[in-house]
């Protein structure tokens, strides 16, 4: 039987920084896969976790709730199928809800396939002081849905942010456990825990994405395109993303900065520098980023925001800092 774990939270609280982490520290007699799904059209995170040591598949475009979890079902499926994998790990958008997906893992067609371990919610305590976060009730139900909940960016917490951990921690956590970590160090152990009794998680509230229907697989460019935008809008919050072919460079240093100063809550990215390849992710202030050696077969990035952009100034700036 394959092992699954679900691996969930809000925007920007560490998910895919938790999942390399987790893929540094696999079993090397493991075989794993990733399903990860993505709010925009573009699928950053398949860029950031490829060459990781496990199977990977992207649901970009939506979040798994919408379209009746087809999309899920067949990515499921086709991992199960030529996979195998000893341990499935599914990392769900960040506004996505939780219970369709955790119900379909729980139905009878899997039971003989799979065994479902603990649910893990990653909260960075930061956003408790976001009215607009902790109002949004998809932040909540994945935390109510949490086996086990993970504390997220304990390197860089003030006061505050332990005063407000320690009062959600009073009224909500209960007798599920609570784990501190840093730069998504966490101990692989956790995700051998069992899942505990189902919990009431509230059923999602209706909504839409404006965009086209959730595909099987990240947009990719057609023909002699060298790039292509792709935009999103659903739960409140609007994307917007671009990708680039194999032979656009960036300016580094111009590009970070780009990156840095976007007017947008959320900046993911993938890009070919003269310097190599450089993984961009910044949360509010929060800015990281990463050189690595691979060359990936295109360059690309998402922002998301909690209200419309002009992205066209943004897109026009972006276009200047390349080098070709």
């Amino acid at each position: 039987m394959t092992r699954v774990n679900v691996i969930t939270g809000f925007l920007g609280s560490g998910k895919t920084t938790t999942l390399l982490h987790l893929l540094n520290h696999k079993p090397a007699d493991e075989n794993w896969a990733i399903l990860v799904n993505e709010f925009g059209e573009i699928g950053i995170d398949g860029a950031l976790l490829a060459d990781r040591g496990a199977t990977l598949k992207e649901i970009p475009g939506g979040c798994m709730c919408c379209v009746n979890g087809l999309p899920l079902q067949v990515g499921l499926n086709l991992l199960l199928k030529q996979a195998k994998p000893d341990r499935l790990i599914i990392e769900p958008t960040g506004l996505g809800h939780p219970k369709q997906l955790i119900n379909m893992l729980r139905a009878a067609v899997y039971q003989p396939w799979i065994q479902l371990d603990a649910t893990l919610t990653l909260l960075d305590p930061h956003q408790l002081a976001d009215a607009r976060v902790t109002a949004n009730e998809n932040f909540r139900d994945q935390l109510t849905a949490a086996d086990i909940v993970i504390a997220t960016k304990s390197d860089r917490w003030s006061d505050d942010d332990r005063l407000l951990l320690q009062a959600w921690q009073k009224q909500h956590l209960g007798d599920r456990q609570l784990v501190e970590s840093a730069w998504g160090n966490i101990d692989p152990a956790l995700l051998c825990q069992p899942a505990l009794a189902d919990r009431a998680v509230p059923d999602a509230a209706h909504h839409h994405h404006a965009s086209r229907p959730q595909g099987l697989a990240a947009l990719k460019l057609e023909g002699s395109a060298r790039w292509r935008r792709a935009l999103n809008e659903g739960q409140g919050y609007a994307s917007c993303g671009w990708i680039f072919d194999g032979d656009t460079v960036f300016d580094t240093i111009p590009a970070l900065e780009w990156a840095r100063l976007a007017p947008v809550d959320r900046v993911k990215g993938v890009l070919r520098t003269p310097d190599g390849l450089v993984n961009i992710n910044r949360q509010g202030d929060d800015f990281f980023m990463e050189t690595r050696t691979t060359t990936p077969p295109d360059s690309r990035i998402e922002l998301i925001h909690h209200q419309p952009v002009d992205w066209n100034v943004l897109q026009t700036t972006l276009l200047k800092i390349r080098l070709d």
